[in-house]
């Protein structure tokens, strides 16, 4: 697979990502490393973390993720060389007192002086701003609430904070995360109003049961040279049929495994029903619903890379092996229909 640029950055990346949230919770340290490994040898070099990782999060979890990261640069000597290494620092925190409560300039800095200590590196190559500070509808809400506004650091601040994050040379390029059109706008403008650092991704959700990055932030990025990097490509397993028949229960994948996870968007019946038109589409043209699901990605035209969660080699390997699968002109004709009739369910 031929490498990508990132926006307008210097960065050039595979186009799939390994994402690592399930690292330090599902995944323990000795088979990340050993996932990290296999990804390295099968030519995969862009791996993406968070300061709040691993997911569900918890107090006593949070910033595990990075640090499992920062041992496995430290016991495999020239990896970190090898590789573009992403993380990101929280947004206000949501339901998290044990995050700061906002998005400074100060919180900022202090938040990637946190993420090079447990990464155990000088520099972060994309470093991402996880969710907006000011009011959005994210993480499954679905409109804009004026009323909920108030006092938020203002976009240039935390351009500020990038600035002096790269003049230090401790980041290369920054992005965004859980962004909308207006977001990446005014991150943009800004930037080229005062001179500072250009966003170069946004990382938002993409996947069969939640195209709603076509909804006008596709546009925005094509225009403004901001790359997306898509998540949860299988829609947290929903995508993968691995629920198709037991529903989202039982003692296998973080849906079946952690309530709270099937309080969000992608626990709605809607998005379980979907999922399962979708994989029986998939199984109809002769393919897995995994390959189906990470070709609509792969091989998308929207998306710079596409970011895979595993827990294990096998699941690996397959996510890996999904690529150079090719969709006919029939089969997306199938799978828009599907989207006019269910549209986007875990949006």
């Amino acid at each position: 697979m031929n490498n990508v640029s990132l926006g307008s950055s210097a960065l050039q990346v595979t186009p799939i990502c390994l994402g690592t949230m399930t690292f330090g919770e599902q995944v323990d340290e000795a088979t990340a490393h050993g996932i990290l490994d296999r990804a390295l040898e099968r030519g995969i070099h862009f791996l993406d973390a968070a300061e709040m990782y691993s997911v569900p999060a918890r107090a006593e979890t949070s910033g595990s993720t990075e640090t499992i990261l920062g041992n496995w640069f430290a016991r495999r000597q020239g990896a970190r060389d090898k590789v573009v290494l992403a993380t990101k620092v929280a947004g206000p925190a949501r339901g998290m007192p044990w995050m700061r409560p906002e998005v400074s300039k100060a919180g900022i800095i202090e938040a990637c002086e946190g993420s090079l200590r447990r990464l155990q590196t000088d520099v972060i190559d994309l470093y991402q701003i996880h969710w907006p500070a000011r009011n959005v509808p994210a993480f499954g809400a679905l409109y804009f609430d004026p009323a909920k506004d108030k006092p938020t650091p203002p976009v240039l601040e935390q351009l500020e904070a990038m600035e002096q994050l790269v003049k230090a040379g401790k980041v290369k390029a920054f992005g965004l995360s859980n962004e909308t059109p207006y977001g990446v706008h005014e991150f943009v403008r800004l930037a080229e109003q005062h001179g500072l650092p250009r966003v170069a991704t946004v990382q938002n959700p993409y996947c069969l049961i939640n195209r709603s990055y076509e909804n006008g932030l596709d546009e925005t990025c094509h225009r403004l040279g901001v790359s997306l990097l898509a998540y949860s490509p299988l829609g947290f397993g929903l995508l993968s049929g691995k629920y198709d028949r037991t529903g989202l229960v039982g003692d296998a994948g973080r849906m079946a495994i952690y309530e709270s996870m099937r309080k969000q968007r992608w626990g709605r019946p809607e998005a379980l029903d979907t999922a399962r038109r979708y994989n029986a589409l998939a199984r109809e043209h002769g393919l897995t619903p995994t390959q189906m699901a990470l070709a609509f990605c792969y091989a998308n035209r929207r998306v710079a890379s596409t970011i895979i969660g595993v827990t294990t080699l096998a699941q690996l390997d397959e996510c890996l092996d999904a690529w150079g699968t090719t969709l006919s002109p029939e089969l997306l004709t199938a799978i828009d229909k599907i989207r006019w009739e269910n549209r986007d369910p875990a949006q």
